[in-house]
């Protein structure tokens, strides 16, 4: 199960209206960290899907979201829950450590 992605359009019902948490995966085709850590999001939520949904959000597409969210580098992963952030995850990290900082939403 792959994440799927969301834009400018689909954001508040994908994520800002989404029951339980939802994790979103701001990145760009030309990252290169960002391809790297895509195939281990995947991972995760093929693993959780009942407990995280994972969205991404290409910021070259949705410039606006990026900029409302402060994203200045990515890979850049931010937990929402009930509308709001509740964990900001910065750079491409192994499985192991992704799982760490997703813990309270992963148990």
């Amino acid at each position: 199960m792959t994440a799927k992605a969301t834009t400018s359009a689909t954001f508040e019902q994908d994520v800002l209206q989404a029951e339980g948490p939802v994790l979103v995966d701001f990145w760009a085709e030309w990252c290169g960290p960002c391809r790297m850590v895509s195939p281990v999001l995947d991972e995760i939520q093929s693993e959780n899907a009942d407990k995280i949904t994972i969205v991404k959000l290409n910021v070259d597409e949705n410039p606006d979201l990026a900029m409302k969210y402060q994203i200045t580098s990515i890979p850049a992963m931010k937990v929402f829950e009930g509308g709001e952030v509740k964990t900001t995850i910065i750079g491409a990290k192994p499985k192991f450590a992704l799982e760490k900082d997703l813990a309270a939403y992963l148990g």
